[in-house]
């Protein structure tokens, strides 16, 4: 097994881990959004992930642009 191979398939087996907790936390969240109260949200692991790198993102071009004018 080369290292690209070695590469890829642990890619692969840390998706598979992410979609697997994500699944494990969707089991629970009927239980705590029950315990919660009717408002309670489902957690959605893969959007809080997009969001927060989005926001990160933006926070570092926010930097680089401050930057000049230092």
């Amino acid at each position: 097994m080369n290292t690209k191979e070695k590469k890829i398939a642990a890619a692969l087996a840390a998706v598979a881990a992410y979609i697997q907790q994500e699944q494990e936390v969707c089991a629970q969240a009927p239980v705590t959004a029950m315990q919660d109260g009717p408002g309670a949200a489902n957690l959605n692991l893969w959007g809080l992930s997009g969001r927060q790198s989005m926001m990160q993102m933006r926070n570092l071009m926010q930097l680089k642009a401050f930057d000049r004018f230092r």
